[in-house]
């Protein structure tokens, strides 16, 4: 029998602390798996659900995009990925009953983990300007308020459409096609707040802002470079694929501020070994950067390698590269003292790490929010890039770029189109197919949306997936924005934030999720989804839909579009619905890549996409080669006596749902207001191990952004370093600190200054309201 949902927030106690773990997974992670699936679908429904989790005839994990091999495990899912399954799959349900018991006011002062457990939403709910409360809502009467509002605007750029990567490829397209039917480029996404550092360095280095790497490749490679990464808790399928290359004589360098215990031993809980034995220890050499360091250390190890006779693939660079001269003359320059204050190493690390990549003939270098996440982050991505040229290591098997995407189908979300800045081919594209113009102007991405709202320039916002407030930086002015809007309108499956933080009128939709099937009138249906290698595979579910009165995401799209363009378009949006092959039929006709795409997505494990740079080793950038850069090295300066902090995800949590109130790895159990950082700094800060802190950022605005009574954890972090868990701690993340290019929040390089607290934060909550 599952359990039933918490019926108040834990009260908050003093986080319990112990040392932090060195290995990852083996049995604690199988049993903590399946208590939370159990208390969440019961025995039976666990059974029938996780075995068919990234089957091929099964579904595709609503968590992380990492891809699946060609022979899979029966229980191929990792623990974070049976706690998202499990609360999707859940028994608990949100009915108008609850609504009718708790009205906003009193769900606004719930946590957002209180919020998460309560269920699946069963039933459209609309909340009136000037009420308290939602109040169940037919799908007619809420397309009509959309309908309303959207033709209340001035301009169709008054409207922001925003995506998260849960979204399939099928409801993907439909929306960034109705958007544009509508009039706007509008469509924010998830990738603004995470990868969009990579797509810029990569589109402009090498062509195609995606990674050059199949899974394939890591079990080839000599060499695997893990920067700003952790897929212990982020994505730990991903150990296995490093295990693998592991047994395979592969060698792993490790970059991180912080020691991570999957990257240190991997315990596999698919084997014997790794449930019983020791497990595999994965990093040979473990570089404790300081936070922003790494484009000074790939500098120092670009100079190091152009001054080794030999080490620079001349014919590849001769024969496919552009710029080589002045990235060349911008590297010799690397000064080893600046490069030891930035990066917090020391020389023989360094060199170390040099002997390695010298030694490799193939090397990979993956990454993920602790490069892409800072002022210089697309620097730094290009930096990493000159590496990989400088040694051929781009277009051969076992080598290249891997940036490692967090949200599942959030590559594919941007394939099919959800761009804020879409290229003329693709809008070419659609205006031939549709035979309708499409806007030209760039649209807003998430920061520049938030500016808007706050500025009363944009008045409907909607949401399809996500948790915008909770995901987004600079919390109070986020929220104040929000609340500025005539309509706020969320599509999802269970309650966060973001249902509580509205505009004048708000309505929540709610969705079938990845374990439900999706029967329409053409009959049962199926969707696809993009891996962070670029593979599209389709994704069926079993189980029956938490509601009679659930509608699929492009369901609602194509019921919106009809409703909001009404006879003035010629797009098939009844058809769309009833059939999803031929919403694939027509991207097959707009974009590269998905030819024959019904066919070949019938094929158990889908298809590859072309990717030019790996394949042919063409380069479709602006020049025609592959280009070096040379960006000055920058990294962030401390004030004394301060601190930088990087916000990050417990071990209970993706993204900005929180599973439970511990960081097993990490050594917290019960709390999430916990500050981390080394012992040195905070014997110089007098800040005793177990006290009490408030976190305050130092922005060049003046403005104050505190968050309130964090637990001090002396932990073995980087000298000048801290750590915090978000969305607790981005009220700290000033709206415009963000990454140059690519507009990301810089929320992994916050200045803070640590002041000290009589006792925790006085929520009585495991979170505060911005939690």
């Amino acid at each position: 029998m599952a359990g039933k949902p918490p019926t108040g927030d834990p009260v908050q106690d003093a986080p319990d602390v112990t040392a932090p773990q060195h290995a990852a997974a083996g049995l604690p992670a199988v049993a903590h798996s399946l208590r939370i699936a159990h208390q969440q679908m019961g025995a039976r429904r666990t059974a029938l659900t996780l075995l068919k989790v990234n089957q091929k005839n099964g579904f595709d994990c609503p968590g992380c995009a990492w891809p699946e091999p060609d022979k899979r495990h029966a229980a191929e899912f990792c623990e974070n990925g049976a706690k998202a399954v499990a609360e999707e799959a859940t028994l608990r349900r949100v009915t108008p009953d609850f609504f009718a018991r708790h009205p906003v006011s009193d769900l606004a002062g719930r946590s957002g983990y209180w919020l998460g457990q309560q269920g699946r939403l069963t039933t459209p709910m609309y909340l009136a300007e000037g009420s308290d409360a939602y109040e169940p809502v037919s799908w007619e009467r809420a397309f009509d308020i959309i309908g309303e509002e959207l033709a209340a605007l001035t301009s169709p750029d008054e409207a922001v459409f925003y995506t998260s990567g849960r979204t399939s490829n099928e409801a993907a397209f439909l929306y960034q096609l109705f958007a544009r039917e509508f009039g706007t480029n509008n469509l924010p996404d998830c990738s603004n707040m995470c990868h969009e550092s990579s797509g810029s360095a990569l589109s402009e280095t090498i062509g195609i802002g995606k990674g050059s790497v199949l899974l394939e490749d890591l079990y080839k490679a000599d060499l695997i470079i893990v920067a700003g990464q952790n897929p212990g808790t982020n994505h730990p399928r991903m150990l296995s694929a490093l295990e693998k290359a592991k047994h395979g004589g592969t060698k792993i360098i490790t970059v991180n501020p912080l020691p991570e215990a999957g990257l240190e031993r991997f315990k596999n809980p698919q084997n014997a070994r790794g449930l019983a034995g020791g497990g595999t220890a994965l990093t040979d050499l473990f570089l404790q950067i300081r936070l922003g360091g790494d484009q000074a250390l790939f500098r120092i190890l670009n100079k190091l390698v152009l001054q080794t006779e030999g080490a620079v693939d001349t014919d590849f660079v001769r024969e496919h590269t552009h710029g080589f001269e002045a990235f060349r003359d911008a590297a010799l320059t690397a000064d080893w003292d600046e490069t030891l204050r930035a990066t917090g190493l020391n020389r023989a690390e360094i060199e170390q790490a040099l002997a390695m990549i010298l030694a490799s003939k193939r090397t990979i270098v993956c990454w993920a929010m602790g490069l892409t996440q800072h002022k210089h982050a697309v620097p730094t991505i290009k930096e990493v890039v000159n590496l990989l040229l400088l040694r051929g290591d781009i277009g051969r098997p076992g080598a290249g770029v891997c940036p490692v995407r967090g949200h599942s189908n959030v590559q594919g979300d941007r394939t099919m189109g959800i761009f804020e800045r879409p290229a003329p081919a693709f809008l070419d594209a659609l205006e031939k197919e549709f035979g309708f113009t499409p806007p030209r102007e760039h649209g807003l991405d998430v920061v520049r949306a938030i500016r808007a709202l706050r500025d009363g320039q944009a008045k409907v916002f909607f949401a399809m997936g996500g948790n915008f407030v909770s995901a987004t930086p600079d919390t109070d002015v986020t929220e104040a924005a929000v609340r500025r809007a005539r309509l706020t309108v969320h599509v999802s499956t269970k309650l966060n934030r973001s249902h509580v933080v509205t505009g004048a009128r708000a309505l929540i939709l709610p969705t079938l999720g990845r374990t439900e099937r999706d029967r329409q009138a053409g009959g049962e249906q199926f969707v696809t989804v993009e891996d962070s290698m670029g593979m599209v595979h389709a994704s069926r579910g079993g189980l029956k839909p938490a509601s009679p009165d659930l509608l699929s995401e492009p369901a609602i799209v194509c019921r919106l579009a009809r409703r909001v363009l009404g006879t003035a378009s010629t797009t098939p949006w009844e058809a769309f619905e009833r059939d999803y092959a031929t919403i694939r039929d027509r991207i097959a006709r707009v974009i590269p890549g998905f030819e024959d795409f019904n066919a070949r997505v019938a094929r158990p494990g889908g298809f590859t996409l072309p990717h030019a740079p790996r394949d042919e080793r063409r380069f479709p950038t602006a020049t025609g080669k592959a280009n070096f850069t040379a960006a000055p090295v920058e990294y962030p300066r401390l004030p004394e006596g301060r601190l930088l902090l990087q916000t990050l995800r417990s071990h209970d949590q993706y993204n900005t749902t929180i599973y439970g109130l511990d960081d097993r790895y990490r050594g917290i159990k019960n709390g999430r207001r916990v500050v981390l950082v080394s012992p040195e700094d905070a014997r110089d800060l007098d800040l005793a191990d177990g006290s009490y802190a408030d976190l305050v950022s130092e922005w060049t605005d003046g403005t104050e952004r505190r968050a309130a009574g964090f637990r001090v954890v002396h932990y073995p972090t980087a000298r000048g370093c801290a750590a915090a868990y978000y969305p607790e701690t981005n009220v700290l993340v000033p709206l415009d600190h963000t990454a140059d290019t690519s507009n990301t929040p810089a929320s992994k390089s916050l200045v803070i200054r640590i002041e000290k607290a009589e006792q925790a934060a006085g929520t009585g909550r495991t979170e505060d309201r911005n939690g």
